[in-house]
């Protein structure tokens, strides 16, 4: 199959599937003559994986691991054990901030009850207060933020 028929079995974007091949996720594609790629079943299957994991919010690098293991079926699976746990902790890390950043809109929310002049909005008031503030750094972004890039 071509690029654009493997992009519609697997709802993803052409380039995404391109940057998946880029990052060596996915395996190049043999070329036809006309110098297309010729996608197979293979890498519908490898590229619905991929799109799975990367909906349970892993990272690249961790579906990479996940890869690996799942390219070698004799391979332990001790590490995939370990990147799961991992990965739950995160996750676990991630809605208790989620949960404290409902609070803290819930809280600026109940600053404007009614429509008012903007000089008086009590949630831009406590927005204002809040930007002039230092900022706390936050415990551990080196997963969570961003993964959805792709």
């Amino acid at each position: 199959m071509k690029i654009g028929e493997l992009s519609a079995a697997a709802a993803t974007q052409i380039e995404t599937i391109r940057y998946y091949e880029r990052e060596g996720l996915l395996p190049a594609p043999a070329r036809t003559q006309g110098n297309f790629r010729s996608y197979e079943n293979a890498h519908l299957e490898r590229l619905q994986f991929i799109r799975y994991c990367r909906g349970l919010d892993m990272s690249l690098d961790e579906v990479r691991v996940l890869l690996k293991v799942k390219d070698d079926p004799l391979s332990d699976c001790g590490d995939v054990n370990v990147l799961l746990d991992q990965h739950i902790g995160h996750v676990t890390t991630r809605i208790k901030e989620l949960r404290l950043l409902e609070r803290q809109l819930k809280e600026l929310r109940q600053r404007c009850c009614d429509e008012r002049y903007s000089q008086q909005c009590g949630i831009l008031a406590g927005l204002n207060e809040a930007a002039s503030k230092p900022l706390v750094p936050a415990t551990d972004t080196r997963h969570l933020r961003s993964v959805h890039g792709h």
